[in-house]
């Protein structure tokens, strides 16, 4: 790990202002990701700006919805009252998420934040376009189990690595975020990127701004409501698939569906067209399976990922299920 700078700020301000004034800083919070990524040599900035004193913490009830800091811990999240009375899909896929110890210290923020769990992204001796641009992709042709079935490109088929962003994706949170000059609101859906050309641009997070909060709105979802991640063992593993399922119900009709995906990706995958397709039908079996199999259209492998275009639809239709209850 290289020799890098250390400063502790207190508050938003003093924060943005000291990512602002030297270039390759970056903030630290749990710094579950981030120091992996340092000792790997994936990552050397020159400067960590400590922003744990900062009051961001806080998880409130607004007049909308629930506004939840950034600085709150996975742990903490995942256990509040508001949530699991409110929004217990994002509850479940919190503590589907890594161990009891990282969800301890990790922070909504950093989870945003987290970059991919590619071998090749971390393996500096081989080609990754998202860490060297223009170097290639090694997981294109090499060993791409974990990779994407949906939205990649010939540049990247990372996928993203976080659950509790496949929870926020289906509860159409947003995200507040400060800078210098003004704060702004990002729909959680347009925050994090597919590949494209770009790979090594994760988010559209601008230079010199600080997230500050997310908010989830009110809905109708709470009483129908399951994550399901499949992965190669009960702990700590990253999904090789998984679904965040929300439906409103009335007589056994779908009033509302709410679904993502995680696992299959460059970001949090939502299913709108097979959302679509359930409004209004029966919550049946049958039409599960429809709206699966309309969710996997545009599914392509890449070898060592093939299972993914069974495992995926037969875990949608699953998930539905479990949150039918």
């Amino acid at each position: 790990m290289n020799q890098f700078d250390y400063q502790r700020v207190t508050t938003t301000k003093d924060a943005i202002a000291a990512i602002s004034k030297t270039a390759n800083t970056a903030f630290l919070a749990g710094g579950t990701n981030l120091i992996d990524l340092m000792k790997s040599g994936v990552t050397a900035p020159y400067k960590l700006i400590d922003i744990n004193p900062v009051p961001l913490a806080n998880i409130e009830q607004t007049a909308t919805g629930l506004r939840i800091g950034a600085l709150a811990k996975n742990s903490d999240v995942s256990e509040h009252e508001l949530v699991t009375k409110y929004f217990p899909l994002l509850s479940k896929a919190l503590k589907a998420g890594a161990s009891p110890q990282l969800r301890n210290m990790a922070t909504v923020g950093g989870n945003m934040m987290q970059r991919t769990r590619c071998p090749y992204f971390y393996d500096t001796a081989t080609a990754c376009n998202k860490r060297v641009p223009g170097s290639g992709c090694s997981a294109i042709g090499g060993y791409n189990r974990m990779h994407a079935i949906f939205g990649a490109s010939d540049q990247c088929i990372a996928v993203h690595p976080s659950d509790m962003c496949v929870a926020l994706v289906a509860l159409d949170a947003s995200i507040n975020v400060a800078s210098a000059k003004a704060q702004r609101k990002i729909a959680f859906a347009d925050f994090h990127r597919l590949p494209g050309d770009t790979p090594q641009l994760d988010n559209n997070l601008q230079k010199g701004e600080l997230i500050t909060s997310i908010d989830i709105p009110f809905n109708n979802l709470s009483a129908h409501a399951h994550y399901l991640k499949v992965r190669d063992r009960a702990s700590y593993a990253f999904a090789l698939v998984s679904v965040a399922a929300a439906l409103s119900i009335k007589n056994n009709t779908v009033q509302e569906a709410h679904l993502a995906m995680g696992g299959v990706a460059h970001k949090p995958w939502r299913l709108r067209e097979a959302e679509a397709f359930l409004k209004g039908k029966p919550a049946t079996g049958e039409n599960f399976r429809q709206a699966a199999s309309i969710a996997m259209k545009n599914a392509k492998a890449y070898g060592s990922n093939h299972f993914k275009l069974a495992l995926a639809p037969n875990t949608i239709v699953e998930a539905l299920k479990l949150a039918l209850g």
